[in-house]
């Protein structure tokens, strides 16, 4: 058993913060209150003085894809042999190993979506993570907390770069790859249902339509890499033809469209903008972004997209929406119970509330500030060695 006494709590789900206790057993909340009835042996945090957040939780990296440091040899996220891989998955690569994900979890970060890059039209599933590898023993199938949280696709420059000496030199080809391989997936869909337990009358196996059957049955969404905002409306558009939930990952023009985008509703993972704009699609890159998205009514997380920036500066990247206009509580939600709910896991995690996971971040500061220090990081109630 854990207490947590005297914090300022920010619990992500309360606009102010409060002056509580948490009390943790069995890494789950068990109580919030004041002089909380704990057991003798019970080990208790002192806060006074200090800020409680929930664990801070990013709905798209490629963390332990691309090992910290080491180049090539490292580097796991984008398959480059074939443009069309939704049957990969994630956790088939992930590296427990990876000194970044110790380093996000000393950050404050103890959850994370991370899955393929953006070279492919299609590059397989996202898996929800928690990033405390040591105490589940460096074995991924212990961190899992959703196997498949989201079917990556890409739009834009990178499967274009990547593809233009192939077959893929315009985004009409990247729109029509990712409309054919749905069409053909929905297809195999309709064949399987009619074929029922008649084994003789079933298709033939296929791992890629099989992998694409989550998708067209809503189990998981397609997470579509967008930045400009033409490529936003045609992720969109594919998306309702073939009635799919879809969210959009970077979606770097979406202030310059945020009143259309509002009408969606949709679900927008933005950054990462701490960086130069490195091609042509990210010229439009602002950290207002955040605020103008949320004004007009989506659903906004923001992202790091590690390694792009370090994962443990998620809680910078953002304050630095806070001072480009974004109200503090919606950028905390934006890093907390928002890509929580982006990944479909707000069940778990995002939030300080009874009965979620004990993922808990205990600061001197604000988390938005570069010189606060994190002086525990407890992820499923066990503290984190630094």
């Amino acid at each position: 058993m854990l207490c947590i006494k005297n914090g300022t709590i920010y619990d992500a789900v309360s606009r102010e913060p409060y002056i509580s206790d948490i009390l943790v057993e069995n890494g789950k909340i068990i109580a919030i209150g004041k002089d909380l009835e704990i057991d003798e042996d019970c080990n208790v945090i002192d806060a006074t003085g200090c800020n409680v957040y929930p664990g801070l939780v990013e709905a798209h990296t490629h963390l332990g894809l691309d090992v910290y440091g080491i180049g090539f040899e490292g580097n796991d996220y984008n398959e480059l042999t074939d443009i069309l891989t939704p049957q990969l998955r994630a956790i088939d690569a992930i590296n427990p190993m990876d000194e970044a994900i110790h380093l996000a979890a000393l950050g404050g970060v103890t959850c994370v979506a991370t899955g393929p890059g953006s070279s492919n039209v299609l590059g397989g599933t996202f898996a929800a993570i928690k990033t405390d590898a040591k105490g589940n023993n460096y074995r991924i199938d212990n961190m899992i907390v959703k196997e498949a949280i989201g079917m990556k696709c890409a739009f834009g420059e990178n499967p274009k770069r990547c593809y233009k000496d192939k077959d893929n030199y315009s985004r009409m080809s990247t729109a029509f790859k990712l409309r054919d391989m749905l069409r053909k997936a929905k297809q195999y869909k309709e064949k399987l249902e009619w074929a029922g337990n008649d084994i003789g009358k079933r298709p033939k196996y296929d791992g890629k339509l099989e992998a694409l059957l989550p998708v067209l049955n809503k189990e998981i969404p397609l997470k579509a890499h967008a930045h400009r905002a033409d490529d936003i409306f045609t992720a969109l558009r594919i998306a309702k033809e073939f009635d799919v939930n879809i969210t959009i990952e970077h979606g770097t023009e979406g202030h310059l469209v945020a009143e259309e985008l509002g009408k969606e509703k949709i679900f927008v993972a933005v950054g990462p903008t701490m960086t130069h704009a490195t091609k042509y699609e990210l010229r439009n890159k602002s950290f207002e972004t955040p605020a103008v998205l949320k004004k007009a009514g989506c659903h906004v997380s923001i992202i790091t997209d590690s390694p792009v920036i370090p994962q443990h500066y998620l809680g910078m990247c953002a304050g630095l929406a806070v001072k480009a206009g974004m109200d503090p509580f919606d950028a905390l939600q934006a890093i907390t119970i928002n890509p929580a709910r982006h990944i479909g896991i707000e069940h778990r995690v995002g939030s300080l509330e009874v009965g979620k996971d004990a993922d808990i971040v205990i600061t001197n500061g604000s988390i938005f500030e570069s010189l606060t220090n994190v002086l525990y990081t407890i992820i499923d109630g066990r503290e984190i060695e630094k």
